[in-house]
């Protein structure tokens, strides 16, 4: 494998941080551009960042040295970077515009960012899910009249912990109705609990869109192209509601599901254990070898513990068992900012890079 040059749009934000320190000795990738607002541009990234590191790990020496540069001159970037890594903090339309910008200067956008989830022709990409759906670029380069450029994008981090665990279900049994609690991670808003005192011993029951994408989303992960466009799958009927909680990092869910042909917990269970994507399959480098990974304690899985379960690239489950309204309940957790969000790019560029698309 070629090693790809490499940017991160908006790679000052919570995000883009941790794709910066993902990107610190990858296989595949070299960081040779950080992008940021035009406050930003001009200074070494570790000026720009200052105290606003908000990793575990310290700021890779290579991208402190890295001298930022204005996210909105797109030429500029284009002509050092063979793609780019998208998680920037502006308004929808915005991002859209910047997007499509990089994708038609023949720039391939790996992107963090809703805006574009919703496109009829831009895949949204969990690899072990649906990696068949990056079939639909070659319609979106045609769209935009490029050779190269295209956008890609990950779903929302909200839906990482409990879509995954339900996809080796879904066809078999028939799966229904979906029934889903999520409690989320400050991390998720871009926060610490530096910046965002307030969160301590809080919880808020509400967390703005997030609610419309945990039951929208999964039903573009599911759905299936159709000429020049991804067609949403019909079923299941998904219900969600979305709190954030005082914890730093991990999303995790409360799930509820009835299916047509209701399995036994040994089939689930064996369903789960076995199960494997094509990130597996091509052993790709940032794939955790167990995707679902079932606890049988009681009190499993816990956020601290097992959020970084595979480099935080694993799905953790936990408690099922059979329930009065649905056929079945179970608890799950996923990293946010790392499965659910600058980890599952990254992932994301490595089967587009598998297969060709990069290049």
């Amino acid at each position: 494998m070629k090693k790809y040059r490499v940017g991160v749009v908006g790679a000052t934000g919570m995000v883009g941080q941790r794709f910066v320190s993902l990107l610190e000795n990858h296989p595949w990738f070299e960081l040779v551009v950080v992008a940021a607002s035009p406050r930003s541009a001009g200074k070494t990234y570790a000026e720009a960042v200052g105290a606003r590191w908000a990793m575990p790990t310290p700021m890779p020496q290579d991208a402190a040295k890295l001298i930022v540069m204005d996210a909105s001159h797109v030429e500029e970037v284009d002509q050092k970077v063979d793609f780019v890594f998208c998680a920037v903090d502006m308004k929808k339309d915005e991002i859209k515009a910047l997007e499509e910008a990089y994708a038609k200067a023949e720039c391939p956008v790996i992107s963090n960012n809703s805006a574009n989830r919703f496109t009829d022709d831009v895949p949204m990409i969990v690899p072990e899910i649906n990696a068949d759906h990056a079939q639909i670029i070659e319609a979106q380069r045609r769209r935009l009249g490029t050779t190269r450029g295209f956008i890609a994008v990950k779903s929302n981090c909200s839906l990482q912990s409990y879509v995954p665990a339900l996809h080796p279900l879904r066809e078999e049994f028939g799966l229904k109705n979906v029934l889903v609690c999520t409690y989320q991670a400050i991390s998720g808003a871009g926060k610490t609990f530096e910046t965002w005192p307030e969160m301590v011993d809080n919880c808020i029951p509400y967390i703005g869109g997030e609610e419309e994408k945990s039951e929208q989303e999964p039903l573009k992960l599911w759905g299936h192209i159709e000429g020049d466009r991804i067609v949403k799958a019909a079923s299941p009927a998904i219900t969600a509601q979305c709190l954030r909680i005082p914890v730093s990092d991990g999303h995790m869910a409360a799930v509820f599901m009835s299916f047509e042909k209701k399995p036994t917990k040994e089939q689930i269970l064996e369903r789960w254990a076995a199960f494997q994507g094509e990130a597996q399959r091509l052993q790709l480098p940032s794939a955790p070898k167990q995707f679902l990974h079932y606890f049988e304690e009681n009190d499993r899985p816990q956020t601290k513990l097992d959020r970084n379960l595979e480099n935080g690239m694993a799905v953790s489950i936990g408690r099922l068992r059979e329930d009065t309204q649905y056929d079945y309940k179970f608890v799950c957790l996923s990293h946010n900012t790392l499965r659910g969000a600058a980890g599952g790019g990254v992932l994301l560029a490595e089967l587009l890079a598998a297969k060709g698309y990069l290049d």
